[in-house]
């Protein structure tokens, strides 16, 4: 239907034109008659009227290009010289709006950046309101304990954000070592709260010991809870608490030596 209406809105300029070669009298009313049907076409159209500012008055001028076209060209008629040479190069710009109206269709373009402008601000809108509520992956574990340090200690606001369970070990019955690490590489660890450890663990403090792991960087931390375990001077040991320790020392903790061993009711949570 648009699209008829702007064929014989083309031909009609064209009648309206060539009977201005002629006569004058073709020129105000033709003027008018393109304004109003300008007016008309854009009322018809509210999308381009509502288009996005950014192509708002640039779809507005191309759509009412040809009729401000044909109203210059009436003018032009009137203000024109008698003349065989001044026909021909009125008829000549009579050709050149009928054909640039014809196949450029200028109403059918200015719709088409309404819409691309309309479709582009759409799947703007959409990736915002993507980036606003994408949930961030949750994290992932090695084992149920660095969860369980994950989700209780690590997280923002808690007694250890930043860190990550590295290795722990059961050393005796009452005593856990921990190795702990920064998340990220090249960093330190933050620094820990031995009050927050025993508010978090109901731990007495002086059950908690927070220092370097021996021949390693400020990027771990060993965590003692509970106490050592020891073995009673003049006897022998049954190698088993230094054995366990020996192990950690070797692996997980380099350089790190056996002090003293007693038992502590460990945490249900690591153990």
């Amino acid at each position: 239907m648009r699209a008829t209406a702007g064929r014989v809105a083309a031909v009609a300029g064209t009648v309206v034109l060539t009977g201005g070669l002629g006569n004058d009298a073709f020129t105000l009313p033709g003027a008018l008659a393109a304004a109003a049907t300008a007016a008309v076409g854009l009322a018809a159209n509210p999308q381009v009227l509502r288009a996005p500012a950014s192509v708002r008055w640039t779809a507005i001028s191309v759509y009412a290009a040809p009729h401000a076209g044909c109203a210059a060209v009436l003018v032009g008629e009137r203000q024109a010289p008698e003349g065989a040479v001044s026909v021909l190069l009125q008829a000549a710009a009579i050709a050149l709006w009928t054909g640039a109206t014809w196949y450029l269709r200028p109403g059918l373009t200015a719709r088409e950046l309404v819409d691309e402008a309309m479709a582009q601000e759409l799947a703007d809108t959409v990736e915002k309101t993507e980036e606003e509520t994408a949930v961030e992956p949750a994290p992932t574990y090695d084992s149920r304990q660095a969860q369980w340090w994950g989700e209780r200690f690590a997280v923002e606001g808690g007694v250890a954000p930043g860190t990550v369970l590295l290795q722990h070990q059961q050393v005796g019955e009452g005593c856990l070592a921990i190795v702990i690490g920064a998340q990220k590489h090249g960093q330190p660890v933050p620094d820990i709260s031995k009050p927050g450890l025993s508010a978090e663990l109901d731990l007495p403090e002086e059950l908690i010991e927070i220092g370097p792991v021996p021949g390693r960087g400020a990027g771990v931390r060993l965590l003692v809870l509970g106490q050592r375990p020891t073995a009673e001077l003049g006897t022998e040991t049954d190698g088993s608490d230094a054995e366990v320790w020996a192990e950690i020392a070797a692996t997980a903790m380099p350089g790190v030596e056996l002090i003293e061993a007693t038992t502590y009711e460990a945490h249900k949570e690591l153990t």
